[in-house]
């Protein structure tokens, strides 16, 4: 079930994130191993090891596919309930569904950028009024969603809950070898902010994972299903390899 490289990324991942951590400590767990595994040679003798069909091909591939928001979502490890190790693949100038979406997580996170460079926003939501709905006023109007999986499928499943508005609080650049790492609860949004493609190395972690997270967008309504299309197993193969030689060329 995994080469050198492999078993090394489980076992530190193991060794620092398993156990019931306060959120903060795990969250500043998180990003100190991202940044640790995402280093330039570390990452790439990493996915170098799975490209030639190390670790679980198979597994790894039916939860990999290309996200909402825009980017490719390659699972490099599955560490079940506890952790979830990705490679992000960001292309400059793509269309999504979700593109615009400001979003929070079901667990802690963190990432590391390995190549190009994100931009993050940061969002809270206004205070509500005393009917219970957002205030009149300053901030953007959005409409907000309870995103869950469906039920009998992995596809995203967007409820409507309402409208809301929103105050944008940080923005931030992130470029190569810089990390972060945000709370389950956290609102955010990132994108691509280059005309090269971007890696990340992205990592979800803790036991408590939340029901739903909340989807915000001011792009107008969401279809109430979006489709998840897995990756089969040639094609996460040669995803992987082509993000390799992505990795060598930096």
């Amino acid at each position: 079930m995994g080469g050198r490289q492999v078993l090394a990324a489980r076992r530190r991942l193991a060794q620092s994130l398993d156990g019931e951590l306060p959120e903060h400590e795990l969250v500043a767990a998180a990003r100190a191993v991202v940044a640790e595994l995402g280093s330039t040679e570390r990452l790439l003798e990493l996915i170098s090891e799975l490209a030639c069909g190390e670790g679980d091909p198979a597994g790894c591939a039916r939860l990999s596919y290309r996200h909402v928001l825009g980017f490719d979502k390659l699972l490099l490890i599955d560490g079940g309930p506890r952790h979830m190790l990705r490679a992000h693949l960001w292309h400059p100038g793509a269309a999504a569904i979700g593109k615009e979406d400001i979003h929070n997580h079901r667990s802690p996170l963190a990432s590391y950028v390995a190549r190009g460079r994100l931009t993050m926003e940061l969002y809270e939501q206004d205070g509500q009024g005393e009917q219970g709905g957002p205030r009149s006023g300053g901030g953007m109007a959005a409409a907000r969603y309870k995103e869950s999986l469906a039920n009998r499928s992995a596809d995203w499943l967007l409820e409507p809950a309402g409208p809301a508005r929103l105050r944008m609080t940080h923005v931030g650049q992130y470029t190569a070898g810089s990390a972060y790492a945000l709370p389950a609860h956290t609102l955010h949004r990132a994108w691509c902010d280059t005309d090269v493609p971007t890696v990340t190395l992205f990592l979800e972690t803790g036991s408590g994972r939340r029901r739903h997270t909340d989807v915000f967008t001011a792009a107008g309504p969401h279809p109430g299903t979006v489709p998840k299309v897995p990756l089969d197993v040639a094609g996460y193969l040669a995803e992987l390899g082509g993000l390799a030689e992505l990795l060598r060329s930096s």
